[in-house]
């Protein structure tokens, strides 16, 4: 499967983003697409932004990063507004883009869900646009 595939990672948890990068990597390449774009956010609420830069020249995309719950409303105003950017910009643009985006109550639940071993949230974003694609 030859296809133009961009991977947009939120570094604001590094050990957070490698796993999920690592796992979405390893789904992406275990389906035959080895050759896919990695561009880096500050924060997950960039990431549609950055997506929106490049929304021409690849076919889909994998979003991914983690908000923590802390004591203020900005959790759920910078989830809400990065889960509705995102899909803006998919069904404006007719582009997939995989939700690998954790919105967790603390970091233990971040670390379990980012985990390739474990719940693997990346590789399940991964896995859905490449069967959004075959659609």
């Amino acid at each position: 499967m030859k296809k133009k595939i961009c991977i947009v990672i939120s570094e604001y948890y590094p050990n957070i983003a490698k796993n999920l990068l690592n796992g979405a990597s390893a789904v992406l390449k275990k389906n035959g697409i080895n050759d896919f774009k990695i561009l880096k956010a500050p924060g997950v609420f960039e990431i549609p932004y950055v997506i929106s830069k490049v929304i021409n020249q690849h076919e889909a995309f994998v979003a991914l990063g983690c908000v923590i719950k802390g004591k203020t409303p900005h959790f759920d105003l910078i989830s809400t507004s990065t889960i509705n950017g995102l899909m803006n910009l998919s069904i404006n643009h007719k582009k997939p883009i995989g939700n690998g985006i954790l919105n967790c109550l603390n970091i233990s639940q971040a670390e379990q869900r980012s985990n390739p071993k474990k719940k693997n949230k990346g590789g399940e974003a991964a896995k859905a646009i490449i069967q959004v694609i075959k659609i």
